[in-house]
């Protein structure tokens, strides 16, 4: 590859100083609010962290643990599991993030006299870094990196100015991205707010509760088995409900042999018995996107009962805003070597509390959410284009296929 008129082919590992973490024993992990959080693989997603299950360590205990304080503007590898499906678990500190520590299987990377880190937390940001960590990572039980197989990534260096450029201009679009991110957060948000206004609303013109049933009562376990071996084998994604594996896999995990599977039609639902993020309790959809596909026997198949007083649509929503967790909660428990499968039976699912407005009622809410549920796909679509448009940019920069103009460029021209 022929790169520009001042560019030059080199590893990270040669302009970056990289830092692993310090082991730090579990047993004297704290939860004080003194107490400085711990920056473990856990806590890195796809360009940002999450502190929802923050472990910390005691203020007392710090002495001598300066070099693993993090400062704003690092940039952070899980070096454990550094690939999943959602992407590459990478992220850059903010300010808010502080204080934490680096954690043992951590990658913490800041650039030297010669590399911008935030240019090269792009650069890790990149399809081709991806595609050099899913190329080496160990397939063990729990895939890794090394550091050194961090450090020898071959990457394409411009002079500093233009790397300060370069992630100026890539940092405008994920504040454009933050600010979607923001928007739909708050929307749904919003969306389980209005719900809830409404069946209150719904209850206070009624004069009364709302109408409370055994989920029984109103819907019947699918059993059918697939005796014409459909062979389109479902799963349950968060975003897209009921799909075919072999879109959101790229690829059939199920064995070879179907016909033991249950065969389930368009408009009936199935609960995956297994906790996932997002759904502690296991997940609730309806099969809409085909005219009919195959689960696993695990899950928990049914349909509204003929004549039963229960739109379809509205029972989505009651789903989907997580008002069957309550009941849930109380019957969900992990076997202890399930690896998140829950033991909920069919007798404890089909006898849990469904609560009712009248059908009229469950029309309208449907509709209002349905209108909720536009605004929100909208805003997604929105996101993944904007999204897309930056990773394309984000290659051509990366690579030199557009050059960018910087103000030591630009006081060299007026020079002349």
């Amino acid at each position: 590859m022929k790169l520009p008129k001042g560019w030059h082919q080199t590893s990270l590992g040669e302009h970056a100083d990289l830092l692993t973490g310090y082991p730090f024993s579990s047993e004297h992990y704290s939860y004080g609010p003194e107490d400085t959080r711990l920056l473990r693989g856990d806590n890195i997603m796809q360009s940002y962290l999450c502190w929802d299950d923050a472990r910390c360590w005691p203020a007392s205990g710090s002495e001598g643990l300066g070099r693993y304080e993090l400062q704003e503007g690092d940039l952070v590898i899980a070096m454990d599991r550094p690939w999943v499906k959602s992407g590459l678990k990478h992220a850059v500190i903010k300010k808010k993030d502080l204080p934490c520590l680096l954690v043992q299987r951590v990658a913490r990377i800041r650039g030297n006299n010669s590399l911008v880190t935030s240019f090269a937390a792009y650069v890790v940001a990149s399809h081709r870094f991806t595609q050099h960590v899913k190329g080496i990572q160990t397939e063990t039980v729990i895939p890794h990196i090394s550091a050194a197989q961090i450090r020898e990534f071959t990457i394409f260096l411009p002079p500093l100015p233009e790397q300060r450029k370069i992630a100026e201009i890539l940092s405008t679009w994920d504040e454009a991205l933050e600010k979607l991110d923001a928007l739909i957060e708050a929307k749904e948000s919003s969306k389980k707010a209005l719900m809830q206004q409404q069946l209150n609303r719904a209850a206070a013109k009624s004069g009364r509760t709302h109408a409370r049933h055994r989920l029984g009562e109103v819907v019947e376990r699918v059993t059918r088995k697939n005796a014409r071996l459909n062979d389109r084998v479902l799963t349950i994604s968060a975003q897209g409900g009921l799909v075919d594996q072999r879109e959101y896999f790229n690829r059939n995990v199920a064995g070879a042999d179907l016909s033991g599977y249950y065969l389930l039609k368009n408009g009936e639902f199935a609960y995956n018995r297994s906790s996932s993020k997002g759904y502690p309790f296991g997940a609730l959809k309806r099969l809409d996107q085909y005219d009919a596909g195959v689960v696993s026997t695990l899950y928990l198949c049914f349909r509204i009962k003929p004549d039963a007083p229960v739109s379809s649509d509205y029972l989505c929503h009651y789903f989907k805003g997580g008002r069957l967790n309550f009941g849930l909660r109380s019957i969900a428990k992990e076997g202890a070597r399930a690896h998140g499968l829950l033991n909920v039976t069919a007798d404890e699912f089909f006898d849990l509390d469904i609560f009712l407005p009248s059908v009229g009622d469950q029309q309208k809410i449907a509709a209002i959410l349905d209108t909720c549920d536009t605004e929100l796909r909208l805003l997604k679509d929105q996101r993944t284009t904007l999204n897309q448009q930056k990773r394309g940019l984000m290659q051509r920069l990366l690579t030199g296929k557009i050059r960018v103009k910087t103000i030591a460029e630009d006081y060299q021209r007026n020079l002349t």
